[in-house]
């Protein structure tokens, strides 16, 4: 009897469990159904029917707005306009049902931050009423909708301090070897050349190996076929040419430079002519020649002595074309604190260069540094005292095209980065000066001041798409900057 009442109760328990579940069931389904993304709202300083939203008295455009809005309007009674001077980034991403929209009565600034916006303009499919310009001065009472994106330049650059490396440096140099970027410093306290290689894993660069001597002012790189060679010149102890061994792992001296001829190096460059590689000394002392050294397939001999007595400073290889020529012609030019820069040019028949002409009026140069701009050639004349020049080479000789003050200033350095060509003046008495080139004017304008202390060099360096730009310092730290690019329209 028992049983059968209990047997009874079980199976009236049955339907209870099953509408537990179903309840169950349905709280969970509410619970999912509410965490849904709720549909964005009508702004608060919004009317909003099914298709359209007027804003009255907006200071702002709202962030959130119902995307399938057909029109957006604003409108003011507590002011003339809604004093709106630009517009936040892709407000109107989403909305691409919107036919009409109305931003009149606004001041906008035309700047990089409304670059978007001109974009945007140029493709929707609504319908905008005439807006203008407020600023800046040349943009006034222009209607947006006429510019392009062509009339915003948005990009910019910089250079921003990345490395500080604790010695002082005369000159840096970069060169590629075994598929990989390196970096040689000149330090002329320690007597070494101090060789760096990128660290991939931490992004900065670091020790690679060194040469020890005596007051060294170069250390110049030249790499033939897959060979290292370093010149090393130095004011005391004589000059050296080491190549590195690659089964040994470290820099041999092979040759000395001939000590009668070099006394007192003060700046090297190579360069290629007809396949035969060549390096050239500037000799600044009152005894010493300047002199041309060639390749011969064992080691560097002399090949030329340009002259004595003239107390060379700096020797610049550049490539020029004399009219009635067609071709580029090798050139030499020479820097000296005696006389002006002398220009030397290449004879193909003796395969020595001539003295051909001077750059006048240019009394005291330091240095002279080349570039070029859509196939023509200028150079760089650094002074210490006076003015420092730009000069652009005419078909005969070089004419003056720009002056900058630069009192103090040893070095005049042309850089090339990228699709950027800068021009960085150097000074021991003030800030270094980078000057861009500007393309419509012809001439460098001024765009940015580094504190570098008594800088003797600027090397771009280059690697894994990231520029680099090495100051050396003669009182202080050896410098690393980063080419920093930014779109002011993001």
């Amino acid at each position: 009897m028992e049983s059968e009442r209990s047997k009874r109760m079980g199976n009236a328990c049955i339907p209870l469990k099953r509408i537990a579940y179903f309840l169950c069931l349905l709280s969970a389904l509410l619970l999912t159904e509410g965490k849904k993304p709720a549909k964005p709202k009508c702004p608060a300083v919004c009317t909003c029917t099914k298709d359209n939203a007027l804003c009255e008295n907006a200071r702002s455009i709202p962030r959130t707005v119902p995307p399938d809005l057909v029109s957006l309007s604003f409108f003011s009674r507590s002011l003339a306009n809604n004093n709106l001077q630009t517009l936040p980034k892709d407000i109107f991403k989403g909305l691409d049902s919107l036919t009409n929209v109305d931003l009149r009565g606004n001041s906008f600034n035309c700047d990089c931050k409304l670059k978007w916006l001109v974009e945007w303009l140029s493709h929707t499919n609504a319908t905008v009423e005439d807006i203008y310009c407020e600023g800046p001065p040349e943009y006034k009472k222009r209607k947006i909708n006429s510019l392009s994106s062509k009339d915003f330049d948005c990009i910019i650059t910089e250079f921003a301090k990345s490395q500080d490396l604790p010695y002082q440096s005369l000159s840096i140099d970069t060169f590629s070897y075994l598929n990989d970027e390196y970096v040689v410093i000149a330090q002329p306290f320690t007597g070494k050349c101090i060789f760096l290689e990128w660290d991939h894993v931490e992004k900065t660069f670091r020790n690679y190996d060194n040469i020890t001597g005596t007051s060294t002012v170069v250390c110049k790189p030249i790499v033939i076929e897959t060979q290292l060679y370093v010149i090393v010149a130095q004011l005391f102890g004589g000059s050296h040419i080491y190549k590195r061994d690659s089964f040994a792992n470290k820099f041999i001296k092979i040759q000395d430079i001939e000590i009668l001829k070099i006394r007192k190096p003060n700046d090297i460059e190579t360069f290629k002519i007809e396949n035969n590689w060549y390096f050239v000394v500037a000799d600044s002392s009152k005894a010493g020649f300047t002199t041309i050294y060639k390749w011969n397939g064992n080691g560097f001999y002399s090949h030329q002595s340009l002259h004595a007595w003239y107390r060379d400073t700096d020797v610049e290889y550049l490539e020029i074309i004399r009219t009635p020529q067609t071709l580029r012609t090798p050139h030499l030019i020479l820097s000296s604190s005696s006389q002006r820069p002398v220009i030397y040019q290449w004879n193909k028949a003796t395969q020595l260069f001539t003295n051909q002409t001077d750059i006048p009026n240019m009394e005291d140069v330091y240095a002279v540094k080349h570039f070029s701009v859509k196939g023509d050639v200028y150079i760089c004349l650094t002074r210490f005292i006076g003015d420092s020049k730009v000069m652009k080479w005419g078909g005969s000789s070089f004419q003056d095209i720009q002056r900058m003050p630069s009192r103090g200033s040893m070095v005049f350095q042309p850089l090339q980065i990228n699709n950027y060509q800068y021009a960085i003046l150097g000074s021991d008495y003030s800030f270094t000066q980078v000057y861009n080139w500007d393309a419509e004017k012809a001439k460098f304008v001024k765009f940015q001041e580094l504190n570098v202390q008594a800088p003797r060099s600027f090397t771009h360096v280059s690697i894994n798409k990231r520029n680099f730009l090495f100051a050396s310092s003669f009182k202080g730290n050896t410098q690393i900057y980063k080419h920093v690019i930014v779109d002011l329209s993001a």
